[in-house]
């Protein structure tokens, strides 16, 4: 998959510059979607204007690989340019010595963008040297990222099979379980965990080429707190949250998916939050749709959840219960990016993936979130999610 880069272009056009340069590891997802190569060690990716040409700086041990798996036009290794390990002062005239060579400007003359996490150490010893720098604040490439070729939005398709057979596995073992007299599910004779049940969800994963080691399982009162991961035992008749968003080892796409299970019948607000935020789900659905906003599918979650007398922080900023985040979220490289379902949520495009995942949470009660991911359309959206929306599992 080779990006669009015409965006990259305008910016660096209106801001003058000769090149954007990033120095990361491929977990930065600008790197990985610019480079389109994957190391574990920082590496320099250069895009000149002029040349519509991506070029790396890599260590030797990256040099071979990177020839062959990355998008650049032309690989440089540190040895191009003399540079020896263990001289800090050589290595940022090293930078600039590529800089100049894939400009074709002597670094006084350089003038470069950057992405705002750019490291600060560099960024002030390549001033030192005599190159400009322009901190890119509206994060281009991320912007970039956001809209999806098809091929990208057939790898989070792919992406979240593995998730929904990961869901499967949790729903199963929450199924199976027995409920002792304290009202504990159990296990083989053991109570059934959060990390039990985290544990079967990255086996799974892995069985199908995905990596994760942050997924949710929270219940009772640990799920009305939207990040919390869940510990302990699982209950009969509470809320259990289960939060899967795996990345693909391959592909490097995730997907983003959140079901509530109760073993067994759960309290009557459960059940009624639970009707509502598939009402609040529904309503966010219908609202996406190419030049919609963020903001205005947001609104549509909302709406629901104050027509029917519970709090959202659009209605109380500083309300701790009831609806208290956005309604979702870009997922792609990173499994949090652009757009935004939010208050200051921008307008969808086409291609856009996006997660819609309303919820509500009350310590005295637990918490419900469903989520699907879908993808914008030019007539409205896709939903790449099938697995089903139930609550009791028996």
């Amino acid at each position: 998959m080779r990006p669009n880069l015409a965006q990259l272009d305008a910016h660096l056009s209106a801001e003058d510059a000769h090149a954007y340069l990033i120095e990361a590891d491929s977990d930065d997802a600008n790197q990985l979607y610019l480079s389109g190569f994957d190391a574990s060690d920082p590496f320099v990716t250069t895009y000149v204007a002029d040349k519509s040409e991506t070029q790396l700086l890599v260590s030797g041990l990256e040099y071979g690989r990177a020839k062959k798996e990355s998008r650049a036009g032309r690989v440089f290794r540190h040895a191009d340019f003399g540079f020896e390990y263990g001289d800090r002062e050589a290595r940022y005239d090293m930078y600039v010595s590529f800089l100049s060579r894939v400009a074709d400007a002597e670094a006084s003359e350089l003038t470069v963008a950057v992405p705002s996490s750019f490291p600060l150490g560099s960024a002030e010893q390549l001033r030192e040297r005599g190159v400009e720098l322009v901190v890119d604040d509206d994060d281009t490439i991320g912007g970039m990222r956001a809209v999806k070729t098809d091929e990208e939005i057939d790898h989070v398709r792919d992406a979240q099979r593995a998730n929904e057979a990961a869901m499967r596995t949790a729903e199963g073992l929450i199924a199976a379980a027995d409920v002792d007299e304290t009202g504990t599910l159990v296990s083989d004779g053991e109570p059934l965990t959060s990390e039990e049940v985290r544990s079967e969800i990255e086996i799974t994963l892995l069985r199908h080429g995905c990596s994760l080691d942050e997924t949710i399982v929270a219940c009772g009162s640990g799920a009305a707190d939207p990040h919390d991961r869940g510990s302990g035992p699982l209950s009969a008749g509470e809320p259990i949250i289960v939060d899967i968003f795996p990345k693909s080892k391959a592909t490097g796409y995730h997907s983003d998916m959140t079901r509530t299970f109760s073993k067994g019948q759960p309290s009557e607000t459960i059940r009624e939050w639970y009707d509502l935020t598939r009402e609040a789900l529904e309503a966010a659905l219908d609202a996406v749709e190419p030049g919609a906003t963020g903001a205005e599918v947001h609104g549509a979650a909302c709406e629901v959840y104050e027509t029917a007398g519970e709090p959202t922080l659009r209605s109380d900023p500083e309300t701790e219960t009831g609806f208290i985040h956005s309604t979702g979220h870009g997922v792609g490289l990173d499994v949090h990016e652009s757009p935004s379902l939010s208050p200051s949520g921008g307008e969808l495009e086409a291609g856009h993936v996006i997660t819609v995942e309303p919820g509500l949470y009350d310590p005295a009660h637990g918490g419900v979130r469903i989520e699907d991911i879908v993808v914008v359309t030019e007539d409205g959206y896709e939903n790449l999610t099938e697995y089903p929306i139930e609550l009791v599992v028996e």
